[in-house]
């Protein structure tokens, strides 16, 4: 598939919806012909105003150079990223219902983006959006504008360690075990984690739930862990020291995270100290 947009094929309805969303969300230069034709009108207009007061010289013409090089590269990085976006949409997508103060911030911030792989995470929150308008906060893509790419490594890292309960949970019990150091966890790096806004360390080190059925299910990977909880109104589980931020808690699906071997067994074994009875859902 070639990045620019005006080569996609085919398109969708959902893509077409969106390329138009996108094209009237920053101002109708998105597509390729015409930021071609504005950045040579801008060039060509800063040349006859530099000629009418002063002689030409290198560096005005090296200025012009630069920015028409500079353009062309954010044009470039937006396209490689509607491009990112077009696999991950889906065919109920509502890109029509996407904000254009949304549209116009989200691209405001990743025109700059030139790395392939923080592209894909800055297409699977435009496509994410596409899909359900309103998934992201403008918060949050102003956080992901600020975020190293070694920070979203090592948050992709932890939500290795992520299970669904209820929401999302990375379940770190033991920040010194070798199950998690290995993998680049320890207190020093959630405590990074959590001086960036990703994530939140807790006190103590359990989950008090009211009401919860004393059977239930929770996954990991879509692996389920059944478990039954000895009380009937006042249970409690032990879900570590780490819990997600409403932006954690936004990025965490599309964070490209992978799970870890081993872990499901090692959860396992902690909950077994815990409850009375856990039992895998293939027993």
């Amino acid at each position: 598939m070639s990045n620019s947009i005006v080569s996609l094929g085919d398109l969708t309805k959902p893509i077409d919806t969106l390329v138009k969303k996108i094209a009237k969300g920053v101002g109708g230069s998105f597509l390729p012909q015409q930021i071609k034709r504005v950045a040579k009108a801008e060039a060509e207009a800063a040349i006859i105003k530099a000629q009418s007061e002063i002689e030409i010289t290198d560096l005005h013409q090296r200025a012009a150079q630069r920015r028409i090089e500079k353009d062309a590269l954010r044009q470039k990085n937006m396209e490689d990223i509607v491009a990112k976006a077009v696999p991950h949409l889906k065919e109920e997508a509502k890109p029509d219902a996407m904000d254009d103060d949304w549209i116009s911030n989200f691209f405001d911030k990743c025109r700059i983006v030139s790395d392939s792989e923080m592209q894909s995470l800055w297409s699977r929150v435009l496509a994410g959006e596409a899909n359900t308008p309103g998934t992201y906060s403008k918060r949050t893509v102003n956080f992901i504008a600020e975020l190293d790419k070694s920070d979203a490594e090592l948050f992709t890292k932890l939500c290795g360690f992520g299970w669904n309960i209820h929401d999302f949970v990375p379940l770190v019990f033991d920040e010194q075990a070798k199950i998690y150091n290995s993998h680049g966890i320890d207190f020093g790096t959630l405590s990074h984690l959590e001086s960036i806004g990703l994530v939140q360390l807790t006190a103590p080190k359990n989950f008090v739930g009211i009401d919860l059925p004393r059977k239930f299910a929770v996954y990991y990977y879509g692996k389920p862990l059944f478990l039954e909880i000895p009380h009937e109104f006042y249970n409690e589980r032990r879900t570590g020291m780490t819990q997600l931020t409403k932006i954690g808690q936004e990025l965490a699906p599309i964070c490209g995270s992978k799970p870890v071997d081993g872990f499901y067994d090692y959860v396992k074994d902690q909950w077994e100290q815990y409850l009375p009875k856990v039992e895998d859902a293939e027993q």
